[in-house]
């Protein structure tokens, strides 16, 4: 994943969720096609565990989370679980550091009506972590917010 193409983005919603409703606990599970290079983007109150390839485990999970009045986007990948090895779980933190940018420009994009209905929350803290049985792997980091991800050609 180096560039968010539109037409290779589905997305979904499963009921209850709607496009405008509900914000809280409104959850993403955004996996893609290891052959065709497509992204899959489900929105709904629970992540869509039946997507995830477990082989690759290269999903990003995020939902969004009330804190003292305001809400967070705060979203996980998985680094390494005992699975990998530390060379290989380095390689794929790398990746992931590198591709949780245009994961997250899929999930603001696939769900730019929400965000038509909800402005405010184009402005929230995105936080990810990374998680990972290595220490130096194992990481919450700051991503900006929803606006920096708005879709544009570049």
């Amino acid at each position: 994943m180096s560039i968010l193409i539109p037409t290779k983005l589905t997305t979904t919603y499963q009921p209850p969720v709607t496009k405008f409703r509900p914000v809280e606990g409104r959850k993403y599970t955004l996996t893609r096609s290891e052959v065709t290079g497509e992204l899959f983007l489900t929105i709904g109150t629970e992540y869509n565990y039946h997507a995830i390839n477990q082989g690759f485990r290269d999903e990003v999970l995020a939902e969004w989370v009330p804190r003292m009045g305001e809400f967070s986007l705060n979203g996980r990948v998985l680094v390494s679980d005992g699975n990998f090895d530390e060379n290989y779980a380095r390689v794929r933190f790398m990746i992931f550091q590198k591709d949780v940018n245009v994961a997250l420009k899929a999930i603001v994009y696939g769900d730019k009506d929400f965000f038509t209905n909800f402005p405010w929350l184009l402005d929230a803290p995105i936080h990810i972590k990374f998680e990972s049985n290595f220490a130096q792997f194992n990481h919450v980091l700051y991503y900006g917010t929803p606006r920096q991800f708005l879709y544009n050609e570049t």
